[in-house]
């Protein structure tokens, strides 16, 4: 059984990125969450954006539950003192873990798993699967250039305009905040 409180799934990046904002914004992440009682489900990475998120929910006193699959423990250094710490065999279990156990799902610059994790659950709400909101923190900009892909895809006919609709994108976190409580009301 989920909690009460509404659970937020954050993918991020195993790495910190170019940036000091991005760490900032995963920091900042972390903490809003802990904040409004909202739990973090992640990779359970203690390394990159992902340790950054987990640290800050968990010095805020927040609910984290994270999810590893075997082969990336080691890579990822997964992060044992967390609320729930679950243990996979695949990928694809991971990523179905995580997705049952949110309401809502934030994504904050990352690499080629972010993007995998991001066009999973976006392509599973384009088919009608769920209806959970997908927010894209865009931190500085960062994801611009994705919006403008689908923005492509569109025009050339590959997407209906109902696909950008489902991408929420948002400048900070404190515009993340107002989207989630707006979200969860």
């Amino acid at each position: 059984m989920r909690p009460a409180a509404p659970s937020v799934c954050v993918y991020c990046g195993s790495r910190a990125g170019a940036r000091p904002a991005y760490t900032q914004a995963a920091r900042a992440t972390g903490a809003l969450l802990a904040a409004r009682g909202w739990r973090l489900v992640y990779g359970a990475g203690d390394v990159g954006l992902m340790g950054e998120v987990a640290r800050a929910a968990q010095a805020a006193g927040g609910a984290t539950f994270g999810v590893i699959p075997e082969h990336l423990f080691p890579q990822e250094v997964g992060k044992r003192d967390l609320t729930t710490f679950v243990v996979t065999e695949t990928m694809h279990e991971r990523k179905k873990v995580m997705f049952m156990n949110c309401d809502a799902i934030v994504v904050l610059p990352g690499g080629a798993g972010s993007l995998d994790e991001l066009f999973e659950v976006l392509t599973w709400r384009q088919i009608g699967l769920h209806a959970k909101p997908i927010f894209l923190l865009d931190t500085e900009g960062y994801w611009q250039p994705l919006l403008t892909l689908v923005d492509h895809i569109i025009a050339e006919g590959f997407a209906a305009p109902s696909l950008r609709e489902m991408l929420i994108a948002v400048a900070d976190v404190a515009a993340l905040e107002e989207e989630l409580e707006t979200a969860f009301a």
